[in-house]
């Protein structure tokens, strides 16, 4: 039962504790000093970057020569203040025992390792100042998420994983099937028969719980799905992943404007949750990551952000006093150098980009009355670019079949996702943000490998 009855070292770190008499902690060496008449560890538990100095004031008591880096410990003793030091309490141990031994070859030493070499142990870099920030950055980002979206009445709703539908139509999915590859039945025309297969169809693995969440939005309002999502692109970039969480909130009622109001009030409320509640990861940040971090989200919090259509977005980048590696064009999709132009040197701040091409766009999409447009939206941020994209839904049944015939979709395939518009349609408006993302962006970390935890990425599946 010491589990129950230990102390963790943020609260004594925060003297947030009963007592400092019979205390117990658990944790990890991170160095040892040794002395005739005196020896030191520091000792961390994962509940806060900082370690807990232990002093130990007999040392020929102990069994010192056992305890390495790396070695787990249960210890007993009690806490003393220590004025005018960087950490104002330590604690005098007065008995410990070994739980896990280490070798004195264990492979993360007091020096710095390389994000390069880390990737290569992500059984072990948890255990790193950073690795270990990142996630406690990670879980308190995603508590975040969801007390945005639960003091706002959404719904938290679970899309599958396994799906037969392709929300992005891009076809980018990894196929899920008990078929036995050496031995797959066919059809007449030579072609797998999955209806052979466990589903009865061909399934996959979701891109996206959109079309889940416009269901659901169609009958509680307003909802949100926060899961993985799976991309099977070979994109071997410093922003893309195979495997990723995704934030997927889903409006029913919800015009473009609106939207985008949320859009604006959800990412200031991130960043300055990160900013106060997460305030001993953020100041990691801001002195081994990325200096001036917190300034520059604190901008962003401060700032009205810009809204412009797709077409005056080109006309300010036609009129740049740059050139640009893809000239701009009305109908091409913006490249990132266009959208971080657009932030960072023509508004200096978040553009809102609404009412992209028809042509550019995914098919669940709301036409406009010019025909040629779509209410959709994507949200730049200066040094990214793009970071969320939406879209107010088709909720139109006809106007959404005839685009749906056009882009060649299997119709009676999504004959659900159309009768959602036949019984009691109304206006809905949603968007994706991806988790791995707005992480990065907060912290400064500029590889996604390095904000998952085990990251999947093309030829990597370890771990």
């Amino acid at each position: 039962m010491d589990y129950f009855k230990r102390t963790k070292i943020k609260d004594i770190l925060q003297k947030d504790i009963e007592s400092y008499q019979d205390v117990k902690v658990l944790g990890w060496v991170k160095t040892k000093r040794v002395s005739k008449n005196i020896a030191f560890l520091e000792l961390n538990d994962g509940s806060t970057v900082k370690n807990l100095q232990i002093v130990i004031l007999n040392p020929s008591d102990f069994a010192l020569e056992e305890i390495n880096r790396g070695a787990s410990l249960k210890i007993k003793g009690y806490l003393e203040d220590v004025p005018n030091r960087e950490q104002s309490i330590e604690m005098k141990a007065e008995k410990i025992d070994i739980i896990g031994t280490a070798p004195d070859n264990y492979i993360l030493q007091k020096k710095e390792h390389s994000f390069e070499f880390l990737r290569e142990i992500a059984h072990l870099r948890p255990r790193t100042k950073t690795f270990s920030t990142v996630n406690r950055f990670r879980n308190k980002i995603s508590y975040a998420i969801h007390k945005y979206y639960q003091e706002k009445g959404f719904q938290y709703i679970h899309s599958p994983i396994i799906t037969a539908s392709d929300a992005e139509g891009a076809g980018e999915m990894f196929k899920v099937t008990t078929l036995d590859f050496e031995n797959l039945p066919k059809n007449d025309q030579g072609e797998v028969n999955y209806q052979e297969d466990f589903f009865g169809e061909q399934t996959g693995l979701t891109v996206s719980g959109q079309l889940e969440a416009e269901v659901m939005a169609t009958a509680l309002g307003d909802v949100y799905t926060f899961g993985p999502t799976f991309r099977a692109e070979n994109s071997n970039t410093s922003r893309h992943a195979s495997e990723f969480w995704m934030i997927e909130p889903e409006m029913a009622f919800c015009n473009l404007e609106e939207m985008m109001d949320l859009i604006e009030d959800f990412i200031k409320y991130l960043f300055e949750y990160a900013i106060e509640e997460a305030e001993e990861e953020m100041e990691f940040f801001d002195q081994n990551i990325e200096k001036g971090r917190k300034e520059t989200l604190q901008k962003i919090i401060n700032a009205t952000f810009a809204r412009i259509t797709y077409t005056e977005a080109v006309n300010i980048l036609k009129k740049a006093d740059q050139s640009f590696e893809f000239p701009v064009e009305w109908g091409m999709d913006l490249q990132t150098e266009h959208e971080r132009y657009l932030t960072e040197k023509h508004f200096k701040k978040p553009v809102l980009v609404t009412d992209y091409p028809l042509g550019i766009k995914a098919f669940y999409m709301r036409a406009n009355d010019d025909n040629q447009t779509v209410a959709a939206v994507d949200c730049l941020v200066p040094e990214v670019g793009e970071i969320i994209g939406g879209s107010q839904r088709e909720e139109r049944y006809d106007v959404l079949k005839k685009r749906m015939e056009e882009e060649n979709m299997n119709i009676d395939k999504y004959e659900w996702f159309l009768e959602l518009r036949k019984f009691g349609t109304v206006p809905h408006s949603g968007f994706g943000l991806g988790f791995e993302r707005i992480l990065m962006y907060i912290s400064g970390i500029k590889n996604i490998r390095d904000i998952i935890p085990f990251p999947r990425t093309p030829g990597n599946a370890r771990f």
